[in-house]
């Protein structure tokens, strides 16, 4: 009898269901993120979201049954993860939305593919192929296109560089996460149980930057902020993790990173209903370049097997 082939596995409902969820979640988020940073000082934001995530996250792993029993070793990577994803990547995240509309930075955030492979060829000597080289100037090209667009029209008002400045090293940050969590001590960790520990290392080093960047918490009043720490916080961190890495583990890392062209979509699709983006001939060239560079480098990833994930921890935000 022979077996199916690789393909049929992406139309079971248990790889579509979580595929499609990640991305639409992950897609929703970047528009969320702008009111959660709307007169409140970013780093509380963070640090606020995260309190409610962290103990949602150990919640999850107790009711999955994975053991919270990480080792030294595994204490000392969850701190590295958690400052560099859960602390850095977000606070740099939050800061760039100050200056760039949320579908933008979200666009932005598809390079973390390519630091990623620098990285993994820089500290574990992986191969870059001609082909993800190819499909990267062809994504860079994209969304340069976007970029200028976004400088001629400058529609929040702020420091377009600066939020160039504050996107990179959110992506660097999430890149970093991902090369470390995916060494040898980490492939051997459930992967949810070393998440809530990262998580909760991420949190303490979020409460101490937004206290001494911001000073004592302000909490506003305003109904959206509340509605939108919990979607980020519970949909956007606690249930998306869990779900994303197990369809990694379902369907490689490679083809789940495409779940990242539904995010970019969605994200678009939102900041022009709700942010008044305009589109013309240059941006709409400059999204198809970037999605197309990003199947081309995808495509020459999922090539050879690689142990670095092609996705954020966090992603997405």
């Amino acid at each position: 009898m022979s077996l199916p082939h690789p393909d049929h596995t992406l139309l079971r409902l248990r790889v579509i269901v979580p595929f499609l969820l990640t991305g639409l979640i992950w897609g929703s988020t970047w528009w969320v993120i702008t009111d959660q940073i709307d007169g409140v000082p970013p780093s509380w934001s963070v640090a606020i979201r995260f309190m409610v995530a962290t103990p949602a996250i150990f919640i999850v792993a107790r009711l999955m049954g994975k053991s919270l029993a990480i080792g030294k070793a595994g204490h000392w990577l969850a701190l590295a993860v958690g400052i560099a994803q859960f602390c850095g990547n977000f606070n740099f995240v939050y800061r760039a939305e100050l200056h760039l509309t949320s579908g933008i930075v979200a666009v932005m955030f598809t390079l973390l593919i390519v630091s990623n492979a620098v990285l993994g060829w820089l500290l574990l000597g992986q191969r870059i192929t001609r082909n993800f080289v190819i499909g990267t100037f062809i994504a860079m090209a994209g969304i340069s296109l976007l970029l200028w667009h976004e400088a001629g029209l400058n529609p929040l008002g702020g420091s377009i560089p600066l939020g160039i400045f504050w996107a990179a090293l959110g992506i660097l940050a999430a890149s970093i996460a991902n090369v470390v969590q995916a060494n040898e001590t980490g492939r051997a960790l459930p992967m949810v149980s070393l998440l809530a520990w990262a998580m909760l290392y991420g949190t303490i080093a979020d409460l101490a930057l937004a206290w001494f960047t911001a000073g004592p918490p302000t909490l506003p009043d305003r109904t959206t902020f509340w509605l939108g720490i919990g979607w980020l916080a519970l949909a956007g961190s606690v249930v998306t993790f869990p779900l994303h890495y197990t369809l990694v583990r379902e369907i490689g890392a490679g083809r789940a990173a495409y779940n990242g062209i539904v995010t970019v979509i969605v994200a678009m699709l939102l900041t022009t209903m709700f942010e008044d983006y305009r589109w013309n001939a240059l941006t709409v060239s400059g999204a198809l370049l970037a999605v197309v560079g990003l199947v081309i480098a995808l495509r020459a990833r999922q090539a050879k097997a690689q142990p670095v994930p092609t996705k954020p921890m966090a992603s997405e935000s």
